[in-house]
């Protein structure tokens, strides 16, 4: 089943399969996990909540695909839940990520805001990770093309890691801007310890589905991971 899912994670397979969970009917959100659960050892759950429009249960995997339930346990989408309009689709998955990344105050991220802001993106970031800091080198460029750069923490060697501790004490510095640049450029950073969201972002990268970084969150709802220059990411934007 392990192979199976990294067969379903290449594009050309995501979305076609509908599989069986099991032979039992079930009727509740507990139900459907159990049967999840079962089926699916190897995977820890992120998160699961009913989708109203399609009467699915959104089921995200760590390190898995999102998982697409029937209410009665006993069928499985892998991948993304599209919405036909008229002659359009619409990403619904995409969509209720990016409803959860923008539902963060921005007083939660580290912002370099764009003078004549015309788009925004959000960015997964970890202090340590090479296309990180060279699409932070970007940043003068996008900003100057109007697009405002919004980090979130994703230290991808996970919570209590050394990247964690560097960036709670980016989070908690007098000057994150400035030390989020600092750190990216192999500055040391002094710990510095506060309340801080790092842990909870990182979390909700993995409920959204990140899988490395940067992962950037565009405001149309796109998803693109890995790096790319100023100049491709406003191309993205429609800018």
């Amino acid at each position: 089943m392990t192979n199976f899912f990294r067969s379903l994670s290449r594009p050309a397979m995501v979305s076609l399969l509908l599989l069986p969970l099991s032979n039992t009917v079930f009727a509740d959100q507990s139900a459907v996990l159990s049967a999840v659960q079962a089926a699916l050892p190897q995977y820890e759950v992120e998160s699961t909540e009913l989708h109203d429009g399609a009467g699915l249960y959104v089921v995200v995997l760590k390190d898995g695909p999102t998982l697409h339930v029937t209410q009665d346990g006993k069928y499985f989408v892998a991948g993304d839940l599209y919405r036909i309009d008229n002659t359009a689709l619409e990403n619904e998955t995409e969509k209720a990520k990016l409803a959860k990344v923008e539902a963060l105050p921005e007083s939660q991220m580290i912002v370099y805001k764009a003078k004549n802001e015309k788009a925004h993106i959000t960015v997964f970031t970890d202090v340590d990770c090479g296309y990180c800091r060279m699409l932070h080198k970007e940043v003068p460029k996008l900003n100057d093309a109007g697009v405002t750069v919004r980090y979130l923490a994703y230290p991808r060697a996970g919570i209590g890691s050394e990247a964690y501790r560097k960036m709670v004490s980016v989070w908690c510095s007098a000057d994150p801007q400035d030390w989020l640049t600092k750190v990216k450029l192999g500055a040391e950073i002094p710990e510095n310890k506060c309340v801080n969201p790092v842990a909870d972002q990182y979390k909700l990268g993995n409920e959204v589905g990140v899988r490395g970084t940067p992962s950037i969150v565009l405001d149309n709802g796109a998803f693109l991971p890995g790096y790319l220059p100023a100049a491709e990411l406003v191309k993205h934007l429609g800018l």
